[in-house]
């Protein structure tokens, strides 16, 4: 798989809601760095991301693969979140992803966004639901 098919696939999985083929991309042992969960396992943080979710709908806007190693790609993106409960939030992204050394896997991602405008609807809806 090339890195391009890895990227469309996360982002393919996430929109679809799709718990198991995100969780796939990802390596065992990785772990996720959120700005709203906190740093998690990856197969912990997308069962919590999914049961927060009702729909998500990304458009990639950026992919940037120019680490001198070959090992890191990022995605910049715009998010359309609708929260478990209903509430839509809209932001841009960007996910950092540490590759596996055979870059057919995801090790490590780092999401980076502002989550000023939206951690309040977030806390609601969390505590709705």
């Amino acid at each position: 798989m090339t890195l391009e098919d890895l990227c469309h696939r996360y982002l393919s999985a996430l929109n679809a809601g799709d718990l198991e083929g995100v969780r796939a991309l990802f390596t065992p042992v990785a772990e996720i760095v959120s700005p709203l969960y906190g740093v998690r396992p990856a197969h912990d943080f997308y069962a919590e991301l999914f049961a927060d979710t009702s729909r998500s709908e990304t458009t990639l806007l950026n992919v940037f693969d120019s680490s001198a190693d070959g090992r890191s790609v990022a995605l910049h993106f715009r998010y359309v979140w609708t929260l478990a409960s209903g509430k839509v939030v809209e932001f841009e992204c960007v996910d950092v992803f540490e590759l596996a050394a055979d870059r057919q896997r995801f090790s490590r991602m780092t999401i980076i966004y502002d989550t000023a405008p939206l951690r309040a609807d977030f806390e609601t809806s969390r505590n709705q639901v």
